[in-house]
Formats: structure tokens, C-alpha cells, sequence
């Protein structure tokens, strides 16, 4: 008799214990001899988690064990004569086989050693749906999936790529990033590009929904922009599947220690300079032979977008310009982890716009479909009759099931009037109750789901009164088919990706599909209205940009089903902060620069005044923004406060140093001895800087504290009141500092000499700590006052 373990009474508790101690210790060879010597050990589950000792061995990634474990597993199934899959197809708890956790692990070697036994085992699914072979996917597992689809073909991949809640392959790696195995999947299965989940999110959606997978959704200053701009990144192929990754552990890549990276990129460049010398050479051959293969120096010269960058002939100079700035690299340290990331980021953004490239060139988004979601309306209404007589009697064939269940309805789902009412029984026989009065009325019977809109069109196309006892009113009527319920309004891809920022998308979607322009929501909300109340500055700027100006004026003038308007939007403060700027004063005035830069985007008049409440965008912008009117004057007084103390310190200082004299004066003449020195001269001039620059930043602090802070001081009075007082306080601290150097070098200049400056540089570092903490603030201010377009922080809105 079996176990639940799927042993047989035969096999003894020490030899699973024996089995568990050997896959927990690593003692694989005894656990191959212990399948070898006993053919039950095979099936059995050796774990809490239902894993047997094949599982063990594939999450131990022990690609030789596993592989003596399935032959012997498929030597006694032939012995036996049943199905070696009876074997390989048990699963843990989860529901994962072996062939699962290969695929996860992305180990090709295992992956391709299980598969080969029974192809079937790839459609196996867990407890989650999904299969092996979309588990490869969903990892990320872009060897190991391409080694399965060799294996099962496309026919069979057909049936296993398509996971929980409808996701398929390539809706989980684009969810995941995983774009370069994205690209392999279109490839493949190009059908896949217009498959839809249960919430009707397709691949393009996904896509649209990840704002930072593309240039414009990050942020890059300084030499971040300068390395990732030195950074080039091939563009995707379609890849064939290689045995060489059998020969070698599945994902174990060879690493250099990190001290031999410069020299392997060094000669590695030296390969490519060979390929640049030859570059041109080896293309004027091509075209001498008339050869019409793909040229890869032309795709090197090919933007993101697909374009050229620049005429062919030119190519060999752009491979030179590659080759040098990856030189540069080289000796920067291109093993170092913020040059490894930046160049991870440019990946993920070129491969990006290849993927949206191919979503678009096989998408059918925008073509009619006659799949039945949306038919074309026919010209007359079709219309079913129903004979609703005495007795529950229904002579429409259509209604013969309701018939038969019409004796379970429950007394509700019944219309009784309390008089005499007659009824059939299973026999046929009628079966009278008691009389109340002379007269009766007929029982209608109706579809339980729409008991009360029948009821109603009863007794609009019918008198139900009193009738005589031997008389029979049967009410014929016709109703309209019962509607399937609608699916719910999904965005599209294009309505996205203006929600993110996603610029490069909105422009392709338009470019390819002109129509999509008039996408709108369940709100009413097109592209202009989305871009604007989520503060998507790129996406708004290259709708303006447009020449269509019929289309671009229709667009403009949209408004939402509450009537609000582009303006009206602009006006409305969501509960998230959209700009990437600190400070609730700052996030105020980027409030008033997007209102004014939409509001001045258009002519005079031309957005609608009022909303269905009948408020105004001006009314909504005051409504909306009153917290944050109040945050931005707290964090103004609180910032005054602190600096205007300091500038009040350094304007006494600077105040005492300049009325004293370094040397004293010639009481003859009355002029300073030291006049002639250099140093008494920078230090007259830069204590009477200290002090006028202190003061005018005393002054600047005190006028913003006894401001009002009201809603339009934050647009540009209050921020650059702020940006003078602290340009002065930082004018005034280095005044200060050079004062107080030059004054003090009298006393040392003949003892330590050049040794006083390093202690100079120590005394003043606490002030400058100061100063530096307040840099970040002081660009922010002078970035956001003097930019007449605030930059969005990309958030996900999707």
C-alpha cells in the first residue's frame, strides 16, 4: 500500500531519514546510490515543503547530481514501463517540480536535462498557474527560456506562456524590465504584443506605465550626464540558441577580479580600434559585392528613436568617437559601480524604445476588431417575445428552462394579489387555494435578474385589473435582449504614458497613429487634460509643438465631465508633490509658474471660464493650494530665522574688524602703518564687503519675516527676497573668513610663515560647514526662480 508519500510500506522511516540527512549534509553521491539501490526513494518527499531529493538538488544548483537523478529516474521508469514523468512531475507544496525551479534558476543545463525526458513536463503548473516555461520568463531567465522554446517548438510554447489573472510572457518581463528577453519574446511569439490581461492591460500598456525605463523620466547632472552621454549600447538582436551555455554552469558568468578589469578593457579596446581601421574598408567591399546582409557599424550610427544620427559616411568617424570615449572610460575605472550603473541605465533606456518601437509596429490597437467586445450597431433592435398566461404558463420556447424552475422562485420573484389564485401541479392537476374574493389576477412570471423592469413594462402595454373567474389574460410583450455588462473603460497606452512623462512614446503613438490623439478616459480627460493635472511638462511642451493646429485647437479646448479645463486642472493641487524641488515655498512657486506657463500657452479667453460647479481655475488654484500656501510660510519663517542669526553674527564681527586697524596708525600722520601691505589692503576691502553684504542680508531676512505670504508673493517676490539674503550671507562669510586671515597673517608671518594658511583652513571650518549645508538650497532657489518651466519629479501616477 502507498504512502502519502508515494513510498510503499516496503520502504522503512531510516531510509527517508537517511535520504534527508544525505541532500541536507551534501553528500550527493549517496543520494544517487540511494535512488539507484531503491526505485521508491524516487518519489519520495523528504521536506515540510513537499520537495523531494531531485528538488533539493536543483535549488542546490548540483547540475551533475541532477543529472544522474534523472537518468536513473528514466532507466527504472523504462523497467517498470510507466511514464517517466509519473516521476518528475511531482510537486512541493507550492506545486513547483524540479523543472520549475531549474527554470526560475534560469540553469540551462538542468532545465534542458529535464525537458528532454518528456516535453509535457514544461506544461505542468503550480499553485500559482504558472508553468516552467513561464517561470523562465518571469526570472528573467533569458538562456534558459530560449533553451525550452528549442525544446517544446512554438506550437506547444503557445499553451504554456500564459500565467495567473492572464498574464503572458511578455506582459511579466516588460512588467520586470526584463527587456532584452522582451525582445526575444516578440520575436518569437509577435501575437503575443496584442494579448490582454483580465484587466484588459496589454503589453503597451505596461510599457507606458514605467516612466523611468526611458531618458526622460531621469535625472542626470553633472558628470552623470557626461558619462552616460560617453556610453554606447548596441541595440537588440534577435539571438539563436546556443549550446555553448551546456558546456558551462548556467548562470555562473567569468569574472575578472576587479584589479584586471582596466587591462582586459584595454585589450579589449585595442580589438575594436582594429575593427575601426577595418570598418570602412570592409563596407566599400560590401557594396562592391553587392552583399545585403545587416551592417552593424550602420546600426551603431542609429539614435534610440531608430533614426540616423548622422549620413553613412560618417560612420567610421562615429566608431572612432565610440572607441575613444570608451577609452576615456577605461581609464576613469569602468569597474567602478557608478559607471557600471549609469551604463545599466542606458541599457534599460535604449532597449526600452526598441521594445515600444516593436509594440507599435504590430500592434492593432487602433483597427476595428469584429470580436464581439464591440459590435457594429444594427439597425434594428432585436427583440424576443414573451407569452406570460394564467398559471405560469410560458409559450415562448426561449423560456421553457424558466418554466421548469418557475415552482423553486421564492415568493418575492412572484407578483400575488391575495385573492384566489390557481396553480398547477407536477401532475398537471390545479390545485385551487382559498377564495378572498370574485375575482383574480394572473401570475407573471419574469427572469429573476429582472423581475421589476418586466413588472413595469407590464403594466405600461397591459390593464391588469379585475377580471372574471372563467376569463384568461395572457399579455404578450416584447423586450430588448439583455445586455452583456460592460467592460471597464481602460486608459490607453498613449493616455499613460502622457501620465508619466513618457515623451518618447506620446510622440511615437501620434507619429504612427494620428487618431489616438483623440484618446480619452472614463473622466473624459485626452491627453492635453492628463498631462496638465499630472504636471508632465515634456509631454505638454511637444503637444504645443504640434502643427496640426485643427486637431491641436480641438484637443486644447477638451474638457473633462466635470467641465474642468486644461486651466482648471493646472489650478488643482494634487495630494502628491509633483516637482523636484525641496521646500514647500519653492514647491508653491513651481504651483504658480505651471499655472501661469499653461494659463499664458494659450490666447486670451480661450479655456472655458467656469466648471459645472461653476468655479473658476483661479477660484480651484485658491482652494487647493491653501496648505501648502501655509507649509511654504512656515518653512520661509523658519529659514529666515536661522540664516537671518548668522548674517546678524557676521554683520557685528564684520563691524568691529573694519573699525580696527592691523599695526596701529602713525600718530604723526594718522594713516596706518601697514597701508602698503598687500594683506592690509585685501583686509580693508574685504571687512567693508563682510559688512555691507551682512547688513543686506539681515534686511532681506527681516522683509520676508514680516511678509504677509499671500498666494502670489510665492511666484516671485518671496523667492528672490530669499535668493538675494542668501547670496548675501554667503558673499559675507567668505568676506568674513578672508578678513580675518589677512588680519591675523601680521601676527605669524615671521614665525610660522607659510604653515599659517592649514591653520587658517582648520579655524575656519566650522563656518564653512554652514555655508556648504545651505549650497543645496541656494541652487535649488536660484535653479527654480530663473526656469521658466518647472521640471516634474517622475513619479508612477499608473
Amino acid at each position: 500500500m502507498a504512502s502519502p508519500n508515494g513510498l510503499t510500506s516496503s520502504t522503512t522511516d531510516s531510509s527517508l531519514k537517511n535520504l534527508f540527512k544525505f541532500a541536507m549534509s551534501g553528500q550527493w553521491k549517496k543520494v544517487v546510490e540511494t535512488y539507484r539501490r531503491d526505485p521508491t526513494a524516487c518519489k519520495a518527499r523528504i521536506t515540510k515543503s513537499g520537495d523531494t531529493a531531485l528538488h533539493i538538488a536543483v535549488n542546490d544548483g548540483q547540475e551533475d547530481t541532477v543529472q544522474d537523478l534523472v537518468e536513473i529516474i528514466s532507466e527504472q521508469s523504462k523497467r517498470s514501463g510507466t511514464e517517466v514523468k509519473e516521476v518528475l512531475q511531482i510537486a512541493n507544496k507550492r506545486g513547483n517540480t524540479p523543472l520549475h525551479l531549474a527554470a526560475s534558476m534560469g540553469n540551462v543545463k538542468m532545465c534542458t536535462c529535464i525537458a528532454r525526458q518528456d516535453r509535457s513536463l514544461m506544461g505542468v503548473r503550480n499553485n500559482d498557474n504558472e508553468t516552467p516555461f513561464f517561470s523562465a520568463a518571469l526570472h528573467g531567465k533569458k538562456e534558459a527560456f530560449l533553451h525550452l522554446h528549442s525544446i517544446c517548438g512554438p506550437e506547444e510554447g503557445r499553451l504554456y506562456y500564459r500565467g495567473k489573472d492572464g498574464e503572458t510572457i511578455l506582459h511579466v518581463t516588460i512588467s520586470r524590465e526584463y527587456f532584452d528577453l522582451s525582445f526575444q519574446i516578440i520575436q518569437l511569439y509577435g501575437e503575443l504584443v496584442n494579448f490582454v490581461d483580465q484587466r484588459g492591460t496589454s503589453p503597451l500598456h505596461l510599457l507606458a506605465s514605467k516612466p523611468t525605463a526611458f531618458r526622460s523620466g531621469s535625472h542626470l547632472g553633472g558628470y552623470k550626464k557626461i558619462i552616460y552621454n560617453c556610453t554606447f549600447v548596441e541595440e537588440l538582436r534577435t539571438e539563436e540558441v546556443s549550446n555553448a551555455a551546456l558546456d558551462q554552469p548556467s548562470g555562473q558568468h567569468v569574472k575578472n577580479p576587479k584589479n584586471y578589469e582596466t587591462c582586459c578593457n584595454f585589450f579589449w579596446l585595442l580589438k575594436k580600434a582594429v575593427q575601426v581601421v577595418l570598418t570602412k574598408f570592409y563596407k566599400d567591399r560590401k557594396r562592391q559585392t553587392g552583399d545585403t546582409e545587416s551592417q552593424q557599424g550602420e546600426q551603431s550610427a542609429t539614435g534610440a528613436g531608430g533614426r540616423r544620427l548622422m549620413p553613412s559616411n560618417y560612420d567610421t568617424f562615429f566608431e572612432f568617437v565610440k572607441f575613444v570615449s570608451k577609452a576615456m572610460l577605461v581609464i576613469l575605472g569602468s569597474g567602478s559601480s557608478e559607471i557600471t550603473k549609469l551604463e545599466a541605465k542606458k541599457k534599460k533606456h535604449t532597449w526600452s524604445v526598441q521594445i515600444m518601437r516593436e509594440l507599435l509596429q504590430k500592434t492593432v490597437m487602433y483597427e476595428y476588431e469584429n470580436d464581439g467586445s464591440n459590435p457594429l450597431p444594427s439597425k434594428v433592435d432585436e427583440t424576443h417575445p414573451y407569452a406570460l398566461g394564467f398559471g405560469g404558463r410560458v409559450t415562448d420556447p426561449r423560456m421553457e428552462e424558466l418554466q421548469e424552475n418557475s415552482q423553486q422562485m421564492t415568493k418575492n420573484d412572484q407578483v400575488n394579489t391575495g385573492e384566489d389564485i390557481k396553480n398547477k401541479d407536477d401532475d398537471g392537476k390545479e390545485e385551487k387555494t382559498s377564495e378572498i374574493g370574485k375575482m383574480k389576477i394572473q401570475i407573471l412570471i419574469a427572469e429573476k435578474d429582472s423581475v421589476t423592469e418586466m413588472l413595469e413594462k407590464i403594466l405600461n402595454l397591459s390593464q391588469v385589473g379585475d377580471m372574471d373567474l372563467d376569463k384568461r389574460n395572457i399579455v404578450l410583450m416584447t423586450t430588448k435582449k439583455p445586455e452583456a455588462p460592460a467592460m471597464e473603460i481602460r486608459e490607453t497606452p498613449i493616455l499613460i504614458a502622457a501620465k508619466n512623462g513618457v515623451v518618447e512614446m506620446v510622440e511615437k503613438i501620434i507619429e504612427k497613429f494620428p487618431v489616438a490623439i483623440n484618446d480619452v478616459n472614463g473622466e473624459k480627460k485626452n491627453i492635453v487634460l492628463l498631462s496638465v493635472e499630472n504636471r508632465q511638462p515634456h509631454v505638454y511642451q511637444f503637444l504645443l509643438s504640434l502643427k496640426i493646429n485643427t486637431v491641436k485647437e480641438s484637443i486644447f479646448r477638451q474638457v473633462d465631465s466635470k467641465g474642468n479645463s486644461a486651466l482648471h486642472l493646472a489650478a488643482t493641487l494634487g495630494d502628491f508633490k509633483p516637482w523636484s524641488i525641496p521646500g514647500a515655498a519653492l514647491q508653491m512657486q513651481w504651483e504658480i509658474k505651471w499655472f501661469e506657463f499653461v494659463k499664458n500657452s494659450m490666447p486670451p479667453n480661450f479655456f472655458v471660464r467656469y466648471n459645472k460647479e461653476g468655479k473658476t481655475p483661479r477660484d480651484i488654484f485658491t482652494e487647493t493650494h491653501k496648505d501648502l500656501v501655509k507649509n511654504g510660510g512656515e518653512w520661509l519663517t523658519n529659514t529666515s530665522e536661522s540664516c537671518s542669526v548668522v548674517a546678524a553674527l557676521i554683520a557685528t564681527v564684520a563691524f568691529a574688524t573694519s573699525s580696527t586697524v592691523p599695526g596701529g596708525v602713525n600718530e604723526m600722520t594718522g594713516s596706518p602703518i601697514l597701508e602698503y601691505q598687500p594683506a592690509f589692503k585685501m583686509f580693508a576691502i574685504s571687512s567693508l564687503i563682510a559688512l555691507c553684504f551682512s547688513v543686506t542680508s539681515v534686511v532681506m531676512f527681516l522683509a520676508i519675516l514680516t511678509s504677509r505670504y499671500q498666494e502670489r508673493d510665492f511666484g516671485q517676490d518671496l523667492p528672490r527676497k530669499l535668493l538675494v539674503g542668501l547670496t548675501s550671507l554667503f558673499i559675507s562669510i567668505a568676506s568674513i573668513l578672508v578678513s580675518f586671515c589677512t588680519g591675523h597673517f601680521f601676527v605669524l608671518r615671521d614665525e610660522l610663515k607659510y604653515a599659517a594658511f592649514p591653520v587658517y583652513a582648520v579655524t575656519c571650518l566650522p563656518v564653512t560647514f554652514f555655508a556648504v549645508a545651505q549650497f543645496p538650497l541656494y541652487f535649488d532657489l536660484t535653479w527654480a526662480t530663473f526656469k521658466k518651466v518647472p521640471q516634474r519629479s517622475y513619479m508612477v501616477v499608473a
